[in-house]
């Protein structure tokens, strides 16, 4: 068994654990919510959620026992979202974990006393959730999904599997500050490849299939470059059907699309956020503020490449490209 199938069984499990075991005399009950945007299946997620609940049963906190979990599956909704960031503030838990913007803001909306620990979440200082990184001062605090620079390598990736390319569609959220803020920094390095960007704005399924399907119309092609948001994450089975019908190699922000027929991915290691996510709970529950915790970028980043798809597409990936990756799928 390969060490991440067994990292995902683990999670897997942990997601599982029974409500069995029964508070201690004298030991206090605590509550901790978590807010997420997707359905209760979205195995993603589910393996996050799982290494979460793992490392808080290694720092001593037991379901049942000691610590109550409250999940909200909120999935991608504006609407369901805020209702259940109200639903949960209205609870009181002594602490939430929130995943990206699109609950982190739901949240701060509905209370600014209840403690917030998110993750993934790309500009935490431009969307208002803290007044820095070093100080984040208010009732929330996390762990970054990475800085806007990365957005450029995206585009330097593709570039190095399709040399050829002129033109690339950038495929973000414009409902989000961070849609904005990706895109910016790929256009930023965008002329040293000679490369022409065209946004593509995308709110949901039919727009996604329209948008791409008029890009990869011209006779010029190009490729996909599929930047950070929830919209994406949710989408991710049609991006890739949308890539290989058209033809398009595409570059994700995440493994999660290579591993399920994408080309080629990079980014942070999604499980590690939610690990130390649990240790920043576990401080918090044992009385430190969540203003005076840093909010800490990623750790951990990995290339992934899949060689099956790249062939499909008639693309030779470069041996030194394949020598940096952290995983081929072939």
């Amino acid at each position: 068994m390969k060490r991440r199938e067994f990292i995902t069984l683990l999670g897997g499990a942990a997601v599982a654990w029974p409500f069995a075991a029964h508070a201690q005399p004298g030991e206090r009950m605590r509550r901790i919510g978590v807010l997420l945007p997707a359905v209760a299946n979205d195995a993603a997620f589910q393996t996050w959620l799982g290494a979460f609940l793992q490392r808080l049963a290694l720092l001593g906190w037991t379901i049942g026992r000691n610590v109550l979990i409250d999940t909200r599956w909120a999935t991608n909704n504006p609407t369901e979202m805020r209702r259940h960031a109200t639903e949960l503030a209205a609870l009181a838990p002594d602490v939430v974990l929130a995943h990206g913007s699109t609950t982190v803001g739901p949240l701060l909306q509905a209370t600014r006393e209840m403690p917030v620990v998110f993750v993934n979440v790309v500009d935490p200082v431009g969307g208002g959730f803290v007044e820095s990184l070093a100080r984040p001062g208010g009732n929330a605090t996390g762990f970054l999904l990475f800085e806007y620079s990365l957005s450029g390598k995206w585009l330097e990736l593709l570039k190095q599997i399709m040399p050829s390319m002129t033109r690339a569609a950038v495929v973000r959220d414009p409902t989000v500050p961070t849609g904005t803020g990706q895109l910016a920094a790929i256009q930023i390095v965008a002329p040293s490849f000679g490369v022409e960007l065209r946004p593509i704005n995308v709110r949901d399924a039919i727009e996604m299939e329209r948008a791409v399907a008029s890009f990869a119309g011209s006779p010029s092609g190009g490729g996909l470059i599929v930047t950070a948001s929830a919209v994406a994450t949710t989408h991710r089975d049609l991006i890739i059907a949308l890539a290989a019908q058209h033809k398009l190699p595409a570059v994700y922000y995440e493994r999660l699309f290579p591993i399920n027929g994408g080309l080629i991915s990079y980014g942070p290691d999604r499980i590690d956020p939610y690990r130390r996510a649990a240790g920043y709970v576990d401080r918090i529950l044992k009385g430190e503020k969540p203003g005076d915790l840093p909010v800490q970028a990623p750790t951990k980043y990995e290339l992934v490449i899949n060689l099956k798809t790249a062939k499909a597409l008639g693309l030779d990936v470069p041996p030194t490209l394949l020598a940096r990756a952290d995983e081929v799928i072939e």
